[in-house]
């Protein structure tokens, strides 16, 4: 489809971009600049925001098309509309989108519209989604493209709006993709895509954990070559037949896996049956993990269907620079390691790290978002020197650790100020013994203690530099 023919598309088209966060104000821009006719609503009403509506507003001249923005009101669906594009945060029973849902009106998600706006000579995708470690993976993944000689973003979830980036040159996408952005996707159809993984999280918003594992499996298009986790079952039966797979195990005929300490390609060689390529050495993932390993084989996989070469992977896993607040060495005192893995956010991202430990105590609690911590706890037991406790739902943790553990000593922290991380941190200390991690890996969401998980990590590393200052 030529830029002509894109512009002619949307031109005069009525939309209302749900959300003015960041890949709203792309979705408007974008929209705006091929002559739609955008509506912004948003619920919440601040400076912040109102900077943004300005914004949008004084650069209407350059758009082509002017953008209203609409604060403090994101119930009522504007008139006249002819699509809604929604940023993925929205839940499908918010009254505005039920209401377009019953009006028969479009809606779509940010990843949809991207899709629709590619260019002509667009860059094929190569996506990934999961339960934990997407944004890992994907990272990885462009640091195994780019190091293999392609122009390339890491996109989606992550890094630059998508919106944007199908506008600019590039040879080929790497894209993060949320179990919200497939929820609102139709058409879009990656080049290859893996489902990582997939246990219980944002069940208050799908609704069921069926729903939640239908709305990832949307990442297997027709025609889009699949990569499954082999070890993971969901991931298998949403991937189907003839998936390539990954393996933490040795790997058989149609696998990249691990043999030794290797990474290792027995999918993407000219004779499977007989034949394995080296890739990189598990000395190259950082950081060091079981669930780290599986990202990398995850994006080797990926990297490996697009035609990248095996010495690219190793050069690329090597050149990845690991997020903050993942499985994080924070600190070494009296010889108990002090690890943030804030954005363990869920149980299945929890037990992955505690199983990373030999002996763990474990500082845990937040927001579950609905999910279950029984077999989080049950196959983690033998891990756990004792366990600290905050945030919302510290009591649903507490419960299963006394019925599958009820050796363990735990400690409840009820406190919700500034200091209540200095004080977890003092208890956690007081319980570990030499060889011991004391792991921050929550299982919960951050929001009701904290801004983010991000500011939940960087309270745990603050606190734990108070510590050794006062040793």
């Amino acid at each position: 489809m030529d830029a002509q023919a894109v512009s002619s598309t949307w031109k005069g088209l009525r939309v209302c971009v749900a959300g003015l966060g960041v890949s709203g104000r792309a979705a408007a821009r974008v929209l705006a600049e091929r002559g739609a006719r955008v509506t912004v609503v948003e619920g919440r009403d601040d400076e912040a925001l109102r900077g943004h509506a300005a914004e949008l507003a004084a650069r209407a001249d350059a758009y082509g098309s002017p953008v209203t923005v609409r604060l403090g009101d994101g119930e009522t669906l504007p008139d006249d509309i002819d699509l809604v594009v929604t940023s993925p945060g929205w839940r499908p029973d918010v009254p505005l989108l039920a209401a377009a849902a019953r009006a028969g009106i479009e809606i779509i998600g940010e990843v949809e519209l991207a899709w629709r706006l590619r260019r002509a000579d667009a860059a094929p995708w190569l996506a990934l989604t999961g339960t934990n470690g997407k944004t890992t993976a994907v990272r990885m993944l462009a640091c195994i493209l780019d190091a293999a000689g392609h122009r390339t973003l890491a996109v989606g979830n992550v890094g630059t709006p998508i919106v944007e980036a199908v506008l600019e040159k590039n040879d080929v996408l790497a894209v993060e993709l949320s179990s919200y952005q497939l929820h609102w996707s139709s058409t879009v159809a990656p080049y290859a895509a893996a489902v990582l993984n997939v246990a219980p999280d944002h069940l208050d918003w799908h609704g069921s954990l069926e729903a939640y594992a239908a709305d990832k499996g949307k990442i297997y298009a027709p025609g889009t070559i699949a990569v499954i986790n082999s070890d993971d079952p969901v991931s298998v039966r949403l991937g189907g037949e003839g998936a390539i797979g990954f393996t933490l195990a040795v790997p058989q005929p149609g696998q990249l896996g691990v043999v030794e300490d290797l990474i290792v390609d027995r999918a993407l060689v000219p004779d499977p049956e007989h034949e394995a390529v080296e890739l990189a050495a598990l000395a190259d993932v950082r950081p060091f993990a079981p669930h780290n390993v599986a990202n990398a084989l995850a994006a080797a996989a990926l990297a490996r269907a697009f035609g990248v070469p095996p010495e690219a992977v190793q050069a690329g896993l090597r050149e990845f620079v690991p997020d903050p607040h993942r499985i994080a060495h924070v600190a070494t005192l009296a010889g108990v390691d002090y690890v943030d893995d804030s954005k363990a956010t869920n149980p299945h991202a929890a037990a992955s790290s505690l199983t990373a430990c030999r002996s763990a105590v474990w500082i845990a609690g937040g927001q579950l978002k609905g999910a279950d911590v029984d077999e989080l706890v049950r196959s983690c037991a033998d891990r756990l020197r004792a366990v600290v406790l905050l945030g919302a739902d510290r009591a649903q943790i507490a419960t299963a650790l006394a019925r599958h553990a009820p050796e363990v000593p735990v400690v409840d922290v009820p406190d919700t100020d500034t200091g209540a991380m200095d004080r977890v941190v003092s208890e956690a200390s007081a319980l570990a013994q030499p060889g011991d991690t004391v792991l921050l890996a929550p299982a919960g969401a951050s929001f009701d203690m904290f801004t983010s998980y991000g500011a939940r990590g960087d309270a745990f590393a603050a606190a734990v530099r108070r510590l050794a200052e006062r040793r």
